[in-house]
């Protein structure tokens, strides 16, 4: 999916620029947050250009937790360690426990964007992990 395209129907908006985490991407993304720091869930609108993924990573927890995906527009992937990736497009929903391995991001011709939620539990913290090599998601 083009640019032009991808905006409008990008609902929720491209946000600025995610220079914050940007270590943590491959490619450049935009996060756009929907609700004030601090609020409980935490929901942001993550857009990925063509091409940008995120590292590994893992939502721990000791008690609940987790992060939930509401994908909005555009195609992107999304990977758990060990199995194989999922193609994901505006209308999908990815549940994912807490202390499960995975990354998230665009395809490599459309851009992306999801509503990412951060699901509340006990002693949660984000872990990034190594990223994503150009010869695994260029075998997707």
């Amino acid at each position: 999916m083009d640019y032009k395209s991808f905006e409008k129907s990008n609902v929720f908006g491209l946000g600025s620029e995610n220079t914050a985490f940007a270590q943590f991407f491959i490619g450049k993304s935009y996060l756009n947050p929907l609700t004030p720091a601090g609020v409980t869930p935490f929901f942001a609108n993550v857009t990925f250009e063509p091409g940008c993924r995120n590292n590994w990573h893992t939502h721990h927890a000791a008690k609940g937790g987790g992060q939930i995906l509401l994908c909005t527009a555009g195609s992107g992937w999304y990977q758990e360690w060990g199995k194989p990736a999922r193609s994901l497009s505006a209308g999908d929903v990815v549940v994912i426990p807490a202390n499960v391995k995975h990354w998230h991001g665009a395809k490599k011709d459309s851009w992306f964007a999801h509503i990412a939620v951060e699901v509340p539990g006990e002693e949660t913290k984000n872990e990034w992990q190594e990223p994503v090599s150009d010869e695994e998601y260029n075998a997707l």
